[in-house]
């Protein structure tokens, strides 16, 4: 392994690492209630949207043409599409019985405790996978931006660093509110982030070698097609449920702004070469 791999390995940790950061907050605080947890998964859902929508097939569609960069999204949505019928809902079985109702009144209780707690674990680990394979390209930036040169390499460290503090949060925080554990948020969240670091590693042994750009842009596209059916179709609609349709809606753009205003620093930050 040469010093330039080390490097880039060592900053790319720096970055990935920060995912840390944002899930101290989480565990450092009280656990939320249920309106607090629907307006962070909202804005949680805002920040996948902007990452699928804004960065990922934005960049597919950019690199490969209007039509493929298309039909890349939209297999990734059709393919988890077609998973998450395989995927057990955590649902209940309604009771009819009134008299019966009553008397299991605090086992009824229990249950849907238990029923929130499944979905909002699901939900967080959705979050997590998400921003794992969103993490892999910003390992392969890194990686290019330090071949080009150490301040190149540092100044897209630290901004990935501080892009990756809010998606800390939105993974720790539905981990910490459904385990009730703070170890198993604050794991889960560097997890992900670590993904930043094995991006290096396969762009450095990998991708010159046996994945064309095109095929690796495309890749990206159906990540952001996975990312944006995963949000809708399971974080949205627990931020409605939990927090009121207008509350969540608001905290969605909130998040899809704050990423917006994140990637467009971590642009900046790049050669205009790699933009």
């Amino acid at each position: 392994m040469d010093s330039q791999m080390l490097v880039a390995l060592g900053l790319s940790l720096v970055g990935g690492l920060s995912t840390s950061l944002g899930a101290l907050f989480v565990v450092l605080s009280e656990t939320p209630n249920m309106k607090m947890l629907g307006l962070l998964q909202g804005f949680a859902a805002g920040l996948m949207l902007s990452i699928s929508f804004l960065d990922l097939a934005h960049n597919a569609i950019n690199s490969i043409g209007f039509l493929k960069g298309n039909l890349w999204f939209f297999g990734g949505v059709i393919f988890f599409a077609c998973i998450a019928k395989f995927i057990p809902e955590p649902t209940l079985a309604p009771s009819t019985d009134g008299k019966r109702r009553k008397k299991n009144g605090d086992e009824g209780g229990k249950d849907m405790v238990k029923k929130h707690r499944r979905q909002v674990l699901y939900s967080g680990i959705v979050t997590a996978i998400g921003i794992s394979l969103h993490n892999f390209p910003e390992g392969m930036a890194v990686f290019l931006g330090s071949i080009k040169g150490m301040r190149v390499g540092v100044n897209l460290a630290l901004a990935i660093a501080l892009h990756n503090i809010p998606e800390g949060v939105a993974v720790a925080l539905p981990i910490y509110f459904a385990t009730e554990s703070k170890w198993q948020a604050f794991k889960l969240a560097t997890l992900s982030g670590l993904a930043e670091p094995l991006g290096v590693i396969i762009v450095a042994y990998l991708f010159p070698s046996s994945l064309s750009p095109e095929i690796l842009e495309g890749l990206l596209g159906a990540v952001g097609g996975i990312m944006a059916f995963l949000t809708l179709h399971e974080m949205l609609p627990l931020a409605f449920d939990y927090a009121g349709q207008k509350q969540a809606v608001k905290a969605v753009f909130v998040g899809m702004a704050c990423m917006s205003a994140s990637l467009y620093f971590l642009e900046l930050s790049l050669p205009e070469s790699m933009s």
